[in-house]
């Protein structure tokens, strides 16, 4: 059957029969909905858990340095120069932090509202292509996603790159289809391109550039060439993204070998230096990007059974108009979403670098099941993901249930970090390794979260199924985001206990309590290990045995504070007249008992965390 053209302004497709139209007086509705479902998932982390160490409390602890010292091209953490970074997630914190001041809130901020907007990008990406009900779902499936919730607790740029990403290729998609008074589109693709490349460096624009070749190729679309405004469009990009990289080399020497050689090329191929950066395996890496689009993936055998005709779409009768819009739509997300994934499957990679490919997946996978529940109520590839929804929804509920019951005489414990396991699951690399470590007595800290848990996977799932058996897709589809939102919810609130475990804020507010001026801070180890210190007490901290990962470029530049101590140092500055404060992470607790002189006092403990001093 050939697609039928649409306009790029008006959605003119004919619809089946059996597609239940929604009520134009229902629209507001079910758009209010999408952004309360986004208030109740996203906002509440605004305000807690405080920040955690390693990224989340350095990024911050950045963009903190970069509003009180008024350097908004050199970014510093602890005074060090901290050239790995690109700047525009740390001009926004910054921003954020004039406007209302240094907070937990005001350092999320941003990344929320990256979040948001790409809600609005997701449903009106799919609202054009696919109509009224795949729009709402695509906003719906956004906000309701394991990998956008997960990704976004933390102060990484990769929740700002995917939507800067994917605004860049939305406009250069609406300039191919517009028939005039396109230009402003093909510059507000190469401009945002450009606040890519300031979001995370090169790999924004290369994942840009790639994708478009690539759908050019596929669509033959390249032949348009004349009107992409290349010149000009370069002109545009290079003026935005070429200043900051231009005066950062002109005040940083050996800023151009350290930011592109070996923070890019040198990180893609895994020999970085300083190597702190894995690879997943395989299996693992695909794997989880079911679980990064959990519980939409499960509708995937729907997007994976047309992929064929996803990716050899039918010309429309009009040579001059080339592929439609759905058709497009189709066409782009699948080698969006297939670039992103096959460039870091061959790179060192985290988990969350594939944040990228996100969103053109649910987009796809929000136009095929509004399809699929509009064209086919009775069909199986609806029926069978709600099932296997159920019975993993039953499975881990009983698991919840069974936690609650062993755990239903135990004490209450407020300071969870200290009833883990230590199982070292991933090397504690991965996102969810912690996950591996609860046991029976920390089920008695994390009661609430657990009911919560619990009562979303084994409700949520089966009435989804009742009523998908029962025909009220709709209804199906939105009980399994309300059951999501639950059980984010429960999330929310074990992050809240975990904290103390997650973060270094209670042993900094004892610090400050005690510490005067001339007093000194020092870290054991690696500045991430305790890096929340510096962002909650605003003073210089020393670092023992800390000239290493991000510290380390930095470090050898002449400005460089003189906070880099070895063991030596730290005997000998412990039987100095000064107080000293030593925080040693679980893990450095044995070589630093060893070291560390007599006499010693512990000022503070908490999840296996010790703050030393030399005096009482």
């Amino acid at each position: 059957m050939r697609e039928i053209d649409v306009s790029p302004e008006i959605d003119v497709r004919p619809r089946p029969a059996s597609f239940p139209a929604v009520a134009s007086a229902h629209r507001p509705v079910l758009w209010g909905a999408v952004i309360l479902m986004w208030l109740l998932v996203f906002v509440p982390g605004l305000f807690a858990p405080p920040l955690l160490d390693d990224a989340d409390s350095t990024h911050a602890e950045a963009a903190r340095e970069m509003l009180a010292s008024g350097d908004y091209v050199t970014l510093r953490v602890n005074g060090v120069r901290y050239l790995e970074k690109a700047p525009l997630p740390y001009w926004l914190a910054a921003l954020s932090y004039r406007a209302f001041g240094v907070s937990e809130f005001s350092t999320r901020l941003p990344t929320v509202l990256a979040v948001l907007l790409s809600v609005a990008l997701a449903s009106t990406w799919a609202l054009r292509a696919f109509g009224q009900r795949a729009g709402v779902y695509a906003g719906l499936f956004v906000t309701t996603s394991i990998g956008f919730y997960l990704f976004t607790r933390v102060f990484i740029p990769d929740a700002l790159l995917a939507l800067l990403i994917g605004a860049s290729l939305y406009f250069f998609l609406a300039a191919l289809e517009a028939n005039q008074g396109n230009a402003w589109r093909w510059y507000a693709g190469y401009a945002s391109a450009a606040l890519a490349v300031l979001a995370k460096g090169l790999i924004g624009v290369v994942l840009v550039g790639l994708v478009a070749a690539a759908y050019l190729l596929l669509s033959g679309e390249w032949r348009r060439w004349k009107e992409f405004r290349l010149v000009s469009g370069s002109g545009l990009f290079l003026l935005l993204a070429a200043p900051w990289h231009i005066l950062a080399g002109i005040r940083n020497r050996g800023f151009f070998w350290f930011y592109f050689v070996n923070e890019h090329f040198l990180r893609f191929l895994g020999k970085r230096y300083p190597m702190d950066y894995n690879k997943l395996p395989a299996l693992a890496y695909w794997g989880l990007q079911l679980v990064w689009l959990f519980p939409w993936s499960l509708y995937l055998p729907l997007v994976l059974r047309d992929m064929r005709r996803d990716l050899l779409p039918v010309r429309s009768s009009s040579p001059a108009r080339g592929l439609n819009f759905q058709a497009r739509i189709r066409l782009l997300c699948w080698v969006w979403a297939g670039v992103v994934l096959v460039f870091f499957s061959l790179s060192t990679n985290q988990e969350y670098y594939t944040f990228p490919a996100y969103l053109p997946l649910l987009i796809l996978l929000a136009g095929a099941l509004a399809r699929e529940e509009a064209e086919r109520p009775r069909s199986r590839w609806l029926l069978i993901p709600n099932a296997v929804y159920a019975a993993m929804g039953g499975a881990v509920g009983a698991v919840l249930i069974a936690g609650l019951w062993a755990s239903r005489h135990q004490p209450f414990v407020s300071d969870i970090g200290t009833v883990l396991a230590e199982r070292n699951v991933g090397g504690y690399t991965l996102s969810m390794s912690h996950f591996f470590d609860l046991t029976t007595d920390s089920f008695a800290g994390l009661r609430l979260p657990a009911m919560l848990a619990a009562l979303a996977f084994l409700t949520g799932p089966l009435i989804a199924l009742w009523l998908r058996a029962r025909g009220r897709h709709s209804a199906s589809t939105w009980s399994v985001a309300c059951a999501t939102g639950l059980f984010f919810v429960a999330a929310q609130l074990a992050l809240i206990r975990f904290g103390p475990f997650l973060s270094s804020r209670p042993l900094a507010e004892v610090i400050a309590r005690q510490a005067k001026p001339a007093d000194k801070v020092m870290i054991y180890g690696d500045q991430a290990f305790g890096s929340s210190l510096l962002f909650y007490l605003r003073r210089r901290v020393y670092l023992v045995n800390g000239r290493t990962t991000s510290m380390w470029f930095g470090s050898q530049f002449p400005d460089a504070p003189p906070i880099f101590l070895d063991e030596g140092d730290l005997m000998h500055a412990w039987t100095e007249p000064g107080r000293i404060f030593l925080f040693v992470p679980p893990d450095q607790s044995a070589r630093a008992d060893h070291v560390v002189p007599q006499p010693r006092y512990i000022v503070a403990r908490s999840s296996g965390k010790v703050i030393y001093s030399n005096r009482p």
